[in-house]
């Protein structure tokens, strides 16, 4: 049954499948690899981790903070970009400058191939074992397993239950483009009885919102939901261009404003957890956020509904969002000692109850106890991966960085610069000379 479901959803790269067996260290100790010597007892290691999920930086501290007492041979240090600052622009940043850290992320095919020659082939750690089948697959090679997933994540439209209630509006009726546009409508004439500025916060400044998540949904079925299939084309036909351009239209109109000038952290934060806006965009990843500005609100008041595309109504898009890596351009007992640490981080006791009630992830891997995923979005994202009721993350396989060229495109058509049909011609053109 499990090899059934997991066959339903994880194609390619794709991890929706949620269904996890025993297995696994049981124990607090560090993780070493049979046959590779960890760092000596006494001497002094230093691993900096450099991520883009920068909502999670001070459960990632207090992580590394319980491991070096474990092993106080090993200094960790965690940073986080995100929030309205380009990851992948500061890490190339990092490495031209010399800046190497020990341990950071990619996300898919397309980043791996920039940085392959930096990697240290990773399916020698235990953790690379107990990965769920088609976890590795966006970022194994020929050559070898040159990631780990950090999760899986699942995203769509984020929504307030209170005020769905009082607006009368019915989520678990919402299917079609035709049923959101009614209930946003119906929302948007109530605003001020319902005490809120717009039915939606649309981060405008963030292009992969839109570039890459919400193009996503669109360009999936082009692809048949295989990344490696995005990953591999030489051109798109973008049969679904005028979905996207109806949902951009939906959630620029009826977003605070100016929507161009609206971050993730003020959409997350200034917006939806003080309950000023219905709905917006985003993901399970939000969780850890919404919790710490309104406990009660994050547990008890939100739900998610599926972004409406024809023909896959009522699938969420589930993957994973992105892949630990370790720079093998770095001494081997350091090299060891990182692949140590992500051992532990999934693996360990400690590891393993944070993972999932501390950092609220969605595990990648065998070996977790799925009825402590705690938070109701993730719980939701696991009902509909169990179900099925997925599509896949095929702009892991966007040239890199062709999302963020296409979110400006779709910047610029919201300030009113360019015309659709400029962003589609663009966006197509772009696509086809990156892969030339």
């Amino acid at each position: 049954m499990r090899k059934k479901i997991l066959s339903l959803f994880l194609g390619s790269m794709v991890a929706g499948a949620l269904l996890v067996g025993c297995g696994g260290a049981t124990g607090n100790e560090t993780i070493g690899n049979e046959g590779t010597e960890s760092p000596a007892e006494g001497e002094q290691i230093s691993i900096n981790i450099f991520q883009g999920k920068v909502e999670f930086r001070d459960q990632f501290l207090e992580l590394a903070r319980q491991y070096e007492e474990e092993n106080p041979n090993v200094k960790i240090d965690f940073a986080a970009v995100g929030g309205g600052t380009d990851y992948f622009t500061s890490l190339r940043s990092k490495f031209s400058a010399g800046d190497e850290p020990e341990i950071f992320s990619l996300a898919g095919p397309s980043e791996l191939a920039d940085y392959q020659e930096y990697l240290a082939d990773v399916s020698d750690t235990q953790v690379a074992s107990l990965a769920l089948e088609g976890t590795l697959d966006g970022i194994t090679t020929e050559e070898g397993v040159f990631g780990l997933p950090f999760n899986l994540e699942g995203y769509g439209l984020i929504y307030n239950k209170r005020i769905f209630e009082e607006a009368g509006v019915n989520a678990e009726e919402i299917l079609t483009y035709e049923d959101l546009e009614s209930a946003v409508q119906l929302i948007d004439q109530q605003k001020e009885e319902l005490n809120i500025d717009a039915v939606f916060a649309l981060a405008g400044t963030e292009k992969w919102v839109t570039g890459n998540h919400l193009a996503n949904v669109f360009l999936a079925p082009e692809f048949e939901n295989d990344v490696q299939k995005a990953y591999e084309s030489d051109t798109l036909s973008f049969e679904r261009s005028d979905e996207l351009q109806r949902m951009v239209d939906l959630q620029s109109n009826y977003s605070a404003q100016p929507v161009l000038s609206i971050d993730y952290s003020q959409q997350v934060e200034k917006y939806f957890s003080l309950e000023r806006v219905a709905m917006i965009q985003q993901g399970n990843w939000i969780y850890p956020s919404v919790h710490a500005m309104d406990p009660d609100f994050a547990q008890n008041g939100i739900g998610i509904l599926p972004i409406p595309i024809e023909g896959n109504e009522g699938h969420l898009p589930v993957g994973v969002p992105n892949y630990w890596v370790v720079n093998n351009n770095k001494d081997p007992e350091v090299v060891q000692a990182s692949k140590d640490f992500l051992d532990w981080l999934y693996t360990s006791e400690i590891g393993k109850e944070a993972v999932l009630t501390q950092l609220n992830f969605i595990p990648a891997y065998e070996g977790f106890d799925e009825t402590k995923i705690a938070d109701p979005l993730s719980q939701t994202i696991y009902e509909y991966s169990s179900e099925g009721n997925t599509i896949g993350w095929v702009f892991m396989g966007y040239p890199s960085p062709w999302g963020d060229i296409l979110g400006a495109n779709i910047q610029e058509y919201i300030g009113d610069q360019i015309s659709w049909d400029q962003v589609v011609e663009n966006s197509v053109n772009e696509w086809e000379s990156m892969r030339r």
